[in-house]
């Protein structure tokens, strides 16, 4: 397995960047941007690129509905070519609080529009022609009475470095899993657990996979949690009850909260159906106690150096290419330090 890791994205932005050069010299493989309603990832991801020499970069994620598919893969043989064939794009559909309330954009059939905007994004890729579209959200050129009639199809002017970069999907929901595993290079799931994907997603999985064109390549999965390593790093899962709680308590709208449906996929739903009254109530304390123990365990990798060899093993098992962590260096430890061992760990 490869070393993957996200940065954070509401600091420092510049201070991020001179971590991951650090990291990059620890071994560190691959780099996720986020994008949420902070900055956007692809001017970071330009300046790591920049920075560092041999890491590859990913947005992780940005928001499919807030660009068009071309400006997209635009942007993608922009990062591209600053990172000589470094980059991966990782989409998602977001939510509709963010998308609508935020991008003031409806909020409407994101999986067929993630289809879509995949498939147009390759086709600005291969570039063996101009663009044409004619889908069910994007018609490329754009006809009358939609427009002018006076679009005119274009292909993308700069040849790419690649004649098609990685696209990861974030998905969690059964049928999102499914397209994911037809259609795209990578897959970004949040809180999986390696023990339990098989319940989560087997089926899923394989009725995508089934129609997935070989030319993919196998699906890639990146993966993991919070990272600790030694005597007492079991207590370090104590850090990932805020998060787990607030994505299950209040993440998404009524009726579009994907973690909540899913950690009940798991079967924590009593524990899930505490947490959301608990943080509706605004016992935010109570709801992150409420996340169980297992849970904490089981989405986390912190312990002594063969506990965490062993969830690397399930984890591999699992199918996952790329171990994401999240390091949390303890007694005298560093983040490089951490990923250096993690690295040696996966070899």
């Amino acid at each position: 397995m490869q070393v993957s890791m996200q940065i954070q994205y509401d600091g420092d932005a510049v201070g991020s960047a001179r971590r991951v050069s650090a990291l990059e010299r620890a071994g560190l493989d691959l780099v996720w941007v986020p994008e949420a309603y902070g900055y956007d990832a692809p001017s970071f991801m330009g300046y790591i690129a920049a920075r560092t020499e041999r890491l590859h970069i990913g947005s992780g994620i940005m928001p499919l509905f807030t660009r068009t598919p071309t400006v997209l893969a635009m942007t993608a043989a922009g990062v591209d070519a600053l990172s000589d064939g470094r980059c991966h794009v990782g989409l998602g559909a977001s939510g509709p609080r963010v998308i609508e309330g935020w991008h003031g954009v409806p909020y409407t059939a994101p999986l067929a529009r993630t289809r879509e905007t995949v498939e147009i994004m390759r086709k600005v890729w291969r570039r063996d022609g101009p663009v044409r579209h004619d889908g069910r959200f994007h018609r490329l050129p754009l006809p009358a009475p939609e427009g002018s009639g006076l679009g005119t199809a274009m292909r993308l002017l700069s040849p790419p470095v690649r004649e098609s970069v990685p696209v990861w999907l974030a998905a969690l929901g059964p049928r999102n899993v499914r397209m994911t595993a037809e259609i795209a290079e990578g897959w970004l799931p949040m809180f999986f657990v390696p023990e339990w994907s098989e319940r989560a997603w087997g089926e899923d999985l394989r009725a995508g996979l089934a129609k997935r064109d070989p030319a993919l390549g196998p699906l890639r999965i990146s993966a993991g949690g919070l990272l600790a390593i030694g005597p007492r790093a079991h207590r370090a899962r104590e850090r990932a009850r805020r998060q787990l709680a607030l994505f299950v308590g209040a993440m998404g709208a009524p009726g579009h909260n994907f973690y909540d449906a899913l950690i009940r996929r798991y079967g924590f739903g009593a524990d899930a159906d505490r947490i959301q009254r608990l943080y509706a109530a605004g016992d935010r304390a109570a709801a992150e106690a409420a996340v169980p123990e297992e849970l904490l365990e089981a989405t986390t990798l912190c312990g002594t150096e063969e506990y965490v060899r062993d969830r690397l093993a399930a984890y591999r098992a699992a199918g996952v290419t790329h171990i994401q962590v999240t390091p949390l260096p303890e007694d005298g430890q560093t983040e490089a330090g951490l990923v250096s061992r993690l690295k040696e760990l996966c070899n």
